[in-house]
């Protein structure tokens, strides 16, 4: 997949552009339906397939306060757009002169100007333009007006409940990272570097790797089943899913913890994961953790003896997890 960094950038024009917008936060099971139907339109008009994204959050520039945590990092969100078959990814730059932006600047002097869409594919809830002022239909008349059509993508529903990045965010942070898998068609993971942590892990019996997670959303305090990978960091340019020494490394099973681990009095939130059956320390490694499901909140327990016999039942839970989730070894 092609990485342009802004649409003003690239000298060159692309051949019968199919191309859709938005954050695409999570790239979710309803964010890869759109790039099936932007792909196959793609190959059957023998153009090319771009999905046009903004970086950062629009919300981070507009109205920070309120942007939510986004689901994945950067590096992640390029990797899988890339594994849908995207051609070309154009991360517009959103600053605060882009965002007033009227809808009818937007749709002519950037993506008409710069693009010339053949065809546009959008969600159906999104809007566009200064304040959000374009819906489907005005941004359906302006493609009309340029001699491009757009399409509206209906609305994934998953038990009859609209498939959206917000619910996604609201099922993490309670913990529910099964029915959050499910929305987005594989495991939520977190991703960041092993630490120097304070080594009680290893006390116990149970040594652990501290996590320096990257993500901003962090699932709900608790304890998990987990899958892990451990690699070298990755390069400045691996988002493009060419050179992601993660994707190849071998999961491994593993119980985590996030939260304040209160039996010995933590003043903040970390996330550490002890690998089943891998000996060393492993700092410095950069790790990607697949989260399966929680298996209970996070308690305070009389002393390390009774923490221990806890982990050793957390453990034993975890692997009949681990064995039934077996088929994510070869697709995750």
């Amino acid at each position: 997949m092609e990485i342009v960094e802004g649409s003003s950038s690239r000298p060159v024009e692309f051949r019968s552009p199919v191309v859709t917008i938005g954050n695409f936060d999570g790239v979710h099971i309803g964010h890869q339906e759109i790039f099936q139907i932007v792909t196959a339109r793609a190959r059957e008009v023998k153009g090319v397939s771009i999905c046009y994204t903004f970086t950062p959050h629009p919300q981070k520039i507009i109205a920070p306060e309120r942007c939510p945590p986004l689901i994945v990092t950067r590096r992640k969100k390029l990797a899988l757009i890339a594994a849908q078959g995207i051609d070309v990814l154009v991360e517009e730059p959103f600053t605060r002169e882009f965002s007033e932006l009227s809808a009818a600047e937007f749709m002519k002097n950037v993506l008409f100007s710069r693009i010339h869409p053949y065809e546009l594919y959008v969600g159906h809830d999104f809007h566009f333009g200064k304040g959000r002022e374009a819906s489907f239909s005005v941004m359906q008349g302006m493609g009309g007006d340029l001699g491009f059509s757009v399409n509206m993508i209906e609305e994934i529903m998953s038990n009859n409940q609209e498939v959206s990045s917000s619910r996604i965010r609201r099922l993490v942070a309670e913990g529910d990272v099964e029915a959050a898998s499910l929305l987005l068609g594989r495991s939520y993971t977190v991703e960041g570097t092993v630490v120097t942590g304070a080594a009680r892990g290893r006390a116990l019996g149970f040594a652990t790797a501290n996590i320096d997670a990257l993500n901003e959303l962090l699932p709900a305090d608790g304890v998990y089943a987990v899958f892990g990978r451990l690699g070298d960091p990755p390069g400045e340019n691996s988002g493009t899913g060419a050179s992601l020494p993660l994707t190849r490394a071998k999961l491994l099973p593993g119980v985590a913890n996030m939260g304040f681990a209160p039996t010995f009095g933590r003043d903040r939130r970390t996330l550490e994961v002890h690998f089943l059956d891998v000996e060393g320390d492993q700092y410095g490694n950069y790790v990607e953790i697949l989260f399966l499901a929680r298996l209970r909140g996070e308690e305070k327990f009389t002393g390390p003896e009774t923490l221990a016999e806890q982990i050793r039942e957390d453990v034993t839970l975890a692997r009949k997890i681990h064995a039934a989730n077996a088929w994510r070894l070869d697709r995750e």
